[in-house]
């Protein structure tokens, strides 16, 4: 029997562990192309009467960004440098609109204001004058409570919010959050 050197059996290990993948990707290849379309199953209809269902309602995108931008027109129009962020009831950001000479913590109070705002449902100036009997809700994490955030409402509860910084006062904050508000009034 001749001995075969190192270098061969590596190389025919090789050349063997090559034609076994592309027999398997073969054949895995071959299986995926079947002509057959599975059955698409029917869309679920959702039961509105059933009670373990819970419903909700949120702004579109293009509504979110009608509000941020006249946000930021009204800010623009008072000579003011802000951003603005429009929040969903769930917190979660939509739209975030820095504007041209706003500093740069501004994004990220605007944010904060806005979660404030939809989380409490109310203007974060109120919101800040309830710190004096509960001055631990401003260790809650994700919120600010300094005017500047407007929640928006459909039937009374609050499915979004406006949340705006950068003015030199929390008050012209939120008299831009509430501009943004009342574009979707229009």
């Amino acid at each position: 029997m001749k001995k075969t050197s190192v270098r061969t059996r590596v190389l025919t290990g090789t050349v063997v562990a090559a034609a076994l993948a592309a027999a398997t990707v073969g054949a895995v290849s071959a299986s995926a192309e079947s002509t057959e379309t599975p059955a698409v199953p029917a869309a679920v209809k959702a039961d509105t009467q059933n009670k373990n269902l819970a419903q909700s309602s949120g702004l579109t995108i293009d509504a979110a960004t009608r509000a941020a931008q006249a946000a930021l027109d009204a800010a623009t129009k008072a000579g003011q440098h802000v951003s603005v962020a429009v929040v969903d009831r769930d917190g979660v950001t939509r739209v975030l609109l820095k504007g041209d000479g706003a500093g740069p913590q501004a994004p990220a109070s605007a944010e904060r204001k806005a979660f404030t705002a939809v989380s409490w449902n109310a203007p974060t100036s109120e919101l800040a004058k309830r710190l004096a009997q509960a001055p631990n809700l401003k260790d809650i994490p994700g919120t600010l409570f300094l005017a500047g955030g407007a929640p928006i409402q459909s039937k009374g509860a609050p499915i979004a919010a406006v949340g705006v910084a950068g003015a030199p006062s929390g008050d012209l904050d939120e008299q831009f959050a509430q501009a943004g508000v009342a574009e979707l009034a229009k």
